[in-house]
């Protein structure tokens, strides 16, 4: 075994590698055959510098990024060693999660389909039966989990005596998720004229303990490894309060122009949250986190794999082994917990080549936070601001008007020429007047507007205003039957009204929400608008009651404009506007302004509402 410091690495970087063939290699013609019918023809640069070594026998400590092509370095090579036939397992591949080893297992088996080499996946939450009854038949190769390869190894069903190969992937991710133990005491247990192959994303002074401890002058593979694997990410960064993370989002969704989305959340609970909110609201999402059995997992999986899933919601676990080539955006709507999160998290996106987009929500008290890890992962990450309604409805006119040149340039039009020349017959309409009532009608059920958009800003970005308009747009308030403690947010709240009823965002003006209720300020024709139209809200699929605040405009209930405007003073005053006698007439008491708020906090020996808000806005 060898010392620290006679370990032999041969580094190599992207960009001075000398590009082969599979056919270069001196592996099975039945293997080479198969690489053909799956579509493998050029080599990857860790596929390129990793399969001689360990034809040769050499051990590997790899690095490379999720998706550069690892699983055919080491499974070209261990497939063609292993031969078949073997009653003891010759191979053995150690993943993180059941996912990851179910998708190494398809990948080795396109590898030696039509050889008489047997594989078997064995992993937690799968009946032992099974596994038992194919490990005493005997297999070739062993792909697993560290938790059920112990159980398997301490029942005597799983014989370490002869593997000649040993793959360790994704050992980052292993000690992240704190299976160094056992994976060290897999190691431990396996012969000495092994050859062991160890792949990570990232290289932690753990791994590199693990590495001098066990590996035999490895050969260091070392390919993209510059700004932790991410080059060719396009990585930004998004300022999100808290509150407004959900409508961000949907903005965002809305005005990328993006394929299939991988949104991370910290967690279940969120994961759960998130997907409901995005189905809600039209958008084809699912999510997956550790509470959901092996079986529904699966199927999510699968939904996402066929594109039958336009998002996906996920903990940073559960994604773990997603092999899904058509990612183009990976969202972090939650801050990811360190620099290896990060990389294996933005990992998903960009793979076999192609180029990814990473966006992370970053809240105000986290900006510090983003400042060391674009120090620890030397990446560049910009800023960038949420798409604004007038962007969102420019890329979604684009993407209706590409489906319809598509729809022109196809030949099976004939039927829809034929009903077009019955429709204009006798008639004073052109073709074009049909066309343009055509593209009416279907922009209408597709809610695209066909007007150019002249709102410049979405609500995040809207232009300062005045007093006076301030006032306007809060002339009268919209009661709704629904608070905080009803589990919503103002983004959901946002949402439902103009999803529902069609209202544009600058039309919306102070939204108060409180715990069982919410009063939403509005010019009065918006509110008469809405109201004509319905008495209720659908909100994440509940419906709430709305109607107009009692006494609007005339001084009594909640005060309607005097009350919207005496609020108005007292925040600027210091948010000092004080509860009991005198809600009919908008809170306009004594104890309204700055003043008036310490006064009544000294005689309550408590602090003033507005301070504790603040204290909790600089947390």
């Amino acid at each position: 075994m060898a010392r620290p410091h006679q370990i032999a690495y041969r580094r190599v970087e992207l960009g001075v590698i000398t590009m082969t063939t599979f056919a270069d290699f001196d592996l099975d013609s039945r293997i080479l055959e198969n690489l053909k019918k799956i579509g493998f023809e050029t080599p990857t640069p860790i596929q390129a510098e990793t399969i001689a070594p360990l034809m040769a026998g050499h051990d590997i400590l790899g690095q490379a990024r999720t998706g550069s092509g690892k699983t055919a370095a080491f499974g070209l090579p261990l497939c063609h060693l292993v031969g078949g036939g073997s009653k003891a397992p010759k191979g053995l591949v150690l993943c993180p999660t059941r996912e990851l080893a179910i998708q190494v297992t398809k990948a080795l088996e396109s590898f030696v389909e039509r050889t008489n080499i047997r594989l078997i996946t064995i992993y937690g939450g799968a009946p032992y039966p099974p596994q038992n009854n194919a490990l005493r038949r005997g297999v070739d190769i062993v792909v697993g989990t560290p938790g059920r390869v112990i159980d398997h190894m301490n029942r005597g069903s799983l014989k370490m005596h002869d593997v000649k190969m040993f793959v360790l992937d994704e050992a980052d991710e292993m000690l992240r998720m704190g299976f160094m133990e056992p994976v060290e005491e897999i190691l431990a247990a396996l012969p000495e004229d092994r050859q062991i192959a160890l792949f990570s994303a990232t290289m932690p002074k753990q791994i590199e303990r693990v590495a001098q401890k066990f590996l035999n002058e490895p050969v260091l593979v070392k390919v993209e490894s510059n700004a932790l694997s991410t080059d060719h990410i396009g990585q930004r960064w998004l300022r999100v309060p808290s509150r407004k993370k959900g409508e961000t989002l949907l903005r965002l969704l809305a005005g990328e122009d993006r394929g299939s989305t991988l949104v991370f959340c910290r967690t279940r609970a969120g994961t759960a949250d998130t997907a409901d909110r995005l189905t809600n609201h039209g958008i084809s999402a699912d999510a997956i986190h550790g509470d959901l059995n092996q079986s529904a997992r699966e199927r999510v999986l699968n939904r996402f794999r066929a594109k039958q899933l336009d998002v996906l919601v996920a903990t940073d676990v559960a994604a773990r082994g997603l092999d899904v080539n058509h990612i183009t955006h990976v969202i972090n709507f939650d801050f990811p917990e360190n620099a290896e999160t990060y990389t294996h998290r933005i990992g998903r996106t960009g793979r076999m080549g192609a180029i990814g987009n990473a966006i992370t929500f970053v809240t105000p008290g986290q900006t510090r936070t983003l400042k060391f890890l674009i120090k620890d992962t030397k990446a560049k990450i910009v800023e960038m601001r949420a798409p604004s309604p007038h962007e969102i409805a420019k890329l979604k006119r684009a993407h209706f008007l590409e489906v319809i040149r598509k729809r022109m340039d196809e030949d099976e039009l004939a039927h829809a020429r034929k009903w077009l020349a019955e429709l204009l017959e006798g008639s004073e309409k052109t073709a074009e007047d049909v066309a343009a009532a055509t593209l009416q009608l279907l922009s209408d059920r597709s809610g695209v507007q066909t007007a150019p958009s002249t709102d410049n800003g979405g609500p995040d970005e809207r232009p300062p205003q005045s007093h006076e308009e301030r006032d306007q747009i809060n002339e009268v308030e919209l009661y709704i039957g629904f608070g905080r403690r009803a589990g919503f947010q103002v983004g959901d709240l946002l949402g439902a009204i103009t999803g529902e009823f069609g209202v544009r965002g600058h039309e919306i003006g102070r939204i108060q929400m409180q715990d069982f209720n919410t009063f939403v300020g509005m010019r009065r024709e918006t509110a008469e608008r809405i109201l004509s139209q319905s008495d209720s809200l659908t909100i994440r699929g509940r419906d709430a009651r709305i109607s107009l605040s009692r006494n609007n405009g005339q001084g009594g209930g909640r005060g309607g404009d005097s009350a919207m405007s005496n609020r108005n003073r007292g925040r600027n005053d210091g948010r000092g506007a004080g509860r009991g006698a005198g809600r009919g007439d908008g809170r306009n008491d004594s104890r309204s302004g700055d003043d008036g708020g310490r006064k009544w906090a000294r005689r309550v020996g408590k602090k003033p509402r507005w301070a504790e808000s603040k204290k909790k806005e600089n947390q």
